[in-house]
């Protein structure tokens, strides 16, 4: 697939095959690979570690606060949003799946930080992040699975697709800093 131009730069939004045990289903996933000019340890910090995440997990102008943060197999993370940086509304109260050191990620929405059953809204998600090296730094890779397609498709005319590549950029711009 060919790269799509965002901002000045070059990504690719592709639907590929991620994880090889888990197949892709264009109907129902979305994929976004972008190399990483910067180490994968700077990249899993950015992920794993709540000051960085915050900075980068939410498209700005919006500011992101970190409610609660375990990174690990079966913690979950809660953030807020605000458009003035005063009052905070509820963004995301999600559960870590799976946490494989410096390589994959994998978190839901469908499950909350408590590992309670969700209807979270506007749609659940599962994403999974991998990182692999790169001979330009980290090869990044982020597929948000959906239920169905319908699911999908309402997540898409939500902007999806240019949100996760707007906070991939972020995530980008602050470790190749």
């Amino acid at each position: 697939m060919s790269p799509k131009l965002v901002g000045e730069k070059e990504i690719l939004i592709e639907r590929t095959i991620v994880n090889p045990d888990l197949d892709l289903d264009p109907d129902r996933d979305l994929a976004i690979e972008r190399v990483i000019r910067a180490p994968k340890a700077a990249v899993w910090n950015a992920w794993t570690s709540p000051n960085p995440f915050a900075q980068w997990w939410i498209p700005q102008p919006y500011v992101c606060r970190v409610e609660s943060f375990r990174p690990s197999a079966g913690g979950g993370f809660v953030t807020t949003m605000s458009e003035d940086g005063v009052t905070f509304v509820p963004h995301m109260d999600a559960a870590f799946l799976v946490v494989d050191a410096e390589h994959r990620i994998v978190f839901t929405n469908a499950v909350d930080s408590t590992l309670r059953p969700a209807q979270p809204q506007p749609v659940a998600v599962t994403g999974e992040v991998t990182l692999a090296d790169h001979p330009d730094g980290t090869l990044y890779r982020i597929v948000a699975r959906h239920a169905d397609a319908a699911a999908k498709a309402q997540h898409d005319e939500l902007g999806l697709p240019a949100g996760w590549t707007f906070v991939t950029e972020q995530l980008a711009a602050l470790v190749e800093a």
